[in-house]
């Protein structure tokens, strides 16, 4: 179980947020969510194959097109197919797996915690981001 020390701890040091299944409308949970976190100054990268850009952001296909580091990978995402993300995630080299809620796989998230990666399932990165750091 992760601590809200440590989930301060992350979101206070991390700046780059790869958001996985981000849409592009924005009556959309993930729209909403990560513009706060944009307006919160953390540079968001849009992962979506089914668009191009989001909140004027350029989107990727998947976490392997990105040309700069990411340090988060908050998902948007059925369940199943997380664990494929994942090892995308681990791959790349990110400190943290977020997956939103009502998303979770518990054995893809032993990897990832396995590879020393932080692990969030089924919770809102903005609820944690306003409970805490207000």
């Amino acid at each position: 179980m992760v601590t809200d020390h440590e989930i301060v701890e992350l979101l206070r040091s991390s700046k780059t947020i790869a958001v996985v299944g981000l849409s592009d409308k924005p009556w959309r949970p993930s729209f909403g969510v990560t513009q706060y976190m944009m307006s919160r100054g953390y540079e968001i990268i849009p992962v979506n194959p089914e668009i191009s850009q989001s909140l004027g952001k350029v989107s990727y296909g998947n976490l392997d097109d990105i040309p700069s580091c990411v340090e988060i990978v908050n998902i948007f995402r059925d369940s199943r197919f997380v664990s494929a993300i994942i090892d995308r995630a681990i791959a790349i080299g990110v400190k943290c797996i977020w997956m939103q809620e009502g998303i979770r796989d518990d054995e893809a998230a032993e990897r990832a915690r396995s590879a020393g990666l932080l692990v969030v399932q089924d919770s809102c990165i903005l609820k944690y981001h306003q409970r805490l750091l207000g």
